[in-house]
This record gives structure tokens, C-alpha cells and sequence, in this order.
């Protein structure tokens, strides 16, 4: 059985929609003159014949409105004008005009469009003023209305499609954030993490080769681990980005969940992480989730490769609506490197991004005591009984 989202009539659109438009109309305004094929004959044959062709002209010029309106438009209006002047028979080939100039106003050409209504109105007087019978200047007054009530619905219509398109841009352009924040948190931990065991695999290879061969055998496998892993979650970021049919990772989103692999793979580092949890920290919001682990991922990235540290402590105090991450070290700063000529990092400046994005704050400085601490408010939304605890 089909889904009613299936089942559902589509509108025709580009090429389509144009031809639908051209020759929707064409029928209306071809019925509308069928007086001029049939009854008594008030003009000869072949001015009907070249009559009919002008009601073609006008119509099939809206079939090329989505690429030049403008140009449609004044097609349009200089065939519909024509045929008022030489056809004996009057038919509602003014609607082409209404419609081209709609058209033209949604494309965003508003003064094009104010100046084709102007040049319709202002040849319509002049033929009213010489006495034709069939334009007075009450219907001279109703259809400036339509030209108007056209111009501006087309306007509005433009106004729309661009605050959506502003709108889709403007998400676009926090989702490619979001997604830079994701990589550089993921790449940038475990890499660190790989090159701080490698040179230690190296360093202690070059001292004493055959002592150091168990520590460097170790320190490989935490390399490797780290590998993995972030191979793991940068496919998982960037599923996002992958094309209908392939399958969504399964593996569990990032989160305080998943803090004991962060400790780990730091102890394997060389660093000393101690955990320290105050109030109720979970089941938390998923963005807040999410933030805080990559708040305290980042933390211990920096702290291994900047800080020249030995020890790390994370609190987490869960105290009413609102999650306080704290991360300090006993590092000493940054070791001199001469061959260091790039930029400085921007792990900071995303925390602080991560944590007002959700309506918090960052800190991030020298501890009173010495070394680096790292504070970040997050406001907790309330979870509503819809939401899942985390396993």
C-alpha cells in the first residue's frame, strides 16, 4: 500500500512548472475567446487568425519566466496590447499581462515590474481619452488595482523565499561549524594522544633499546588504540555528510557516558586523571552531554600537549539547572619548541563557542595553586518523559 507521502499529487516544477503555467493559461484565455471562432463574424478571418496568434505569443511567453522575466513580461504586455487594438472581439487576454507581472515582482525586479504596469496604464488612458467605449475610467481605476495587488503579492512573495533562503544558509552555516568544532575535537585529541606516545616509543628506543623495548611495545598499542578510535569517530562525525542509503553508525554518541575512555587513553599518555562528580550528572541533555565531553576532551588534549603535566583533575557539580566542568593541572606550560612556526591552536575558542551555543560560559586560565584550569557553566534543559536515559 502506498504512503500517503507517496500518494500525494506533486506540483510540476522548472521546465514543467513553466509549461504548465504557459499553457494553463492559454486554455483559460482560449475559452474565453471562443466567440471569435463561432457566431456572427465582426472582423475577417485572417485578422482572427492573426489575433489567435498574438493570444499564443502572450501565453508561451510566460513558458520562459523563471529564466527572463523581465523580457516575458514585456512580451506579454506588447502582444496583449496589440491584440485589444486590432481584435473586434474582447477575451481576458489581460490576465498574461497580470500574471507576467506577478512573476517579474517574485523574481525580485520590482521596478521593472512597476515600469511595465506604468507603460500598460499610461497606453490604456491614452486609448480611453481617443474614446474607446470598452475601457472607461472606472475599469482604468479597477485594473490599476490588479497591477498593484500583483506587483505587491510578487513582492511579498520574493520577500519569503529570500528570509527562507537566509534562514537555510544561516543553519547550513552553524551545521559546517558544528562539524569543524566535531573534527578538530576528535582529530586533535587522539592525534595528540598518538604523538605523545610515539615520541615516547621513540625516546625510550634510542636510550636503551633493549630496555625500553616492553615500554615502547606498550606505548604502540596505545597508539594504535587511539588510531582506532579516532578513526571510529570521525566516521561517526562526519555521517552527516553521507548520501541516502549508506547506514548511520551505530556506536554510542559522545558523552560523559564514555568519560572513562578519555581517562584512560590519558592515563596511557602518562597522565594521572582523577574524576570528581558532585550532584546528579545524568541523564543530561544531549547537547550538554556532548558538550561537556568535548569540553573535557579538549582539556586533557591541551594539558598533554602543551602543559608538560603529571597529574589532571575533572570535577563535575550537577547543582540544579546547570553543569559546572572544571579541569586543572599541575603542568608547568608550554615546552620550548623552535621548529614550532604555525598558528596557535583554537581549541579554547571552541570550547567557549560549545558552551554559548548552549547559553553558558567558558573560562580558561592559570590556577591559583599553579598550572591550567579549565571552568565551563552549562544550563541544563529540564528532560521530558519522552527522552531515553543513557546506558
Amino acid at each position: 500500500m502506498p504512503s500517503p507521502a507517496r500518494s500525494r499529487l506533486r506540483l510540476p516544477r522548472g521546465r514543467a512548472a513553466d509549461a504548465a503555467l504557459a499553457s494553463g493559461l492559454f486554455l483559460v484565455v482560449g475559452l474565453g475567446t471562443l466567440r471569435s471562432l463561432i457566431g456572427a463574424r465582426e472582423e475577417p478571418w485572417a485578422v482572427t487568425a492573426a489575433n489567435w496568434v498574438l493570444i499564443a505569443v502572450a501565453c508561451g511567453a510566460l513558458y520562459f519566466s523563471s529564466r527572463r522575466p523581465v523580457a516575458a513580461a514585456s512580451v506579454a504586455a506588447l502582444a496583449t496590447a496589440v491584440y485589444y487594438v486590432t481584435s473586434a472581439y474582447d477575451g481576458p487576454l489581460l490576465l498574461a499581462v497580470v500574471v507576467a507581472l506577478f512573476l517579474v515582482a517574485a523574481a525580485g525586479r520590482l521596478h521593472a515590474a512597476v515600469v511595465i504596469a506604468a507603460l500598460c496604464l499610461i497606453g490604456t488612458a491614452l486609448g480611453t481619452i481617443r474614446g474607446n467605449g470598452d475601457v472607461n475610467q472606472v475599469a482604468l481605476f479597477m485594473l490599476t488595482g490588479w497591477f498593484v495587488a500583483m506587483i505587491t503579492l510578487g513582492g511579498l512573495r520574493h520577500s519569503h523565499l529570500a528570509r527562507a533562503r537566509e534562514t537555510e544558509e544561516r543553519a547550513a552555516t552553524q551545521e559546517r561549524l558544528r562539524i569543524a568544532r566535531e573534527l578538530h575535537d576528535v582529530v586533535g585529541h587522539h592525534l595528540s594522544l598518538i604523538n605523545v606516545q610515539s615520541t615516547a616509543a621513540l625516546r625510550r628506543l634510542t636510550k636503551d633499546p633493549a630496555a625500553g623495548a616492553d615500554q615502547a611495545t606498550e606505548a604502540l598499542g596505545a597508539v594504535k588504540d587511539a588510531s582506532r578510535e579516532a578513526l571510529r569517530e570521525l566516521r561517526a562525525t562526519l555521517g552527516v555528510l553521507r548520501e541516502a542509503g549508506e547506514a548511520a553508525p551505530t556506536a554510542p554518541a559522545p558523552g560523559l557516558g564514555r568519560l572513562g575512555e578519555l581517562t584512560d587513553a590519558a592515563g596511557a599518555a602518562g597522565l594521572a586523571v582523577t574524576v570528581h562528580r558532585t550532584g546528579d550528572t545524568g541523564p543530561l541533555p544531549v547537547e550538554a552531554d556532548l558538550a561537556a565531553y568535548r569540553i573535557v576532551q579538549e582539556s586533557l588534549t591541551n594539558v598533554a600537549r602543551h602543559a608538560r603535566a603529571t597529574r589532571a583533575d575533572i570535577h563535575l557539580d550537577a547543582d540544579g539547572g546547570r553543569l559546572t566542568v572544571t579541569v586543572t593541572d599541575d603542568g608547568r606550560g608550554p615546552a620550548p619548541d623552535p621548529a614550532r612556526t604555525g598558528p596557535p591552536g583554537s581549541g579554547i575558542t571552541g570550547m567557549r563557542e560549545r558552551a554559548r551555543a548552549l547559553g553558558g560560559d567558558l573560562t580558561a586560565g592559570p590556577a591559583p595553586g599553579g598550572g591550567f584550569s579549565v571552568r565551563a557553566t552549562l544550563p541544563l534543559a529540564r528532560t521530558t518523559a519522552t527522552e531515553e536515559p543513557r546506558r
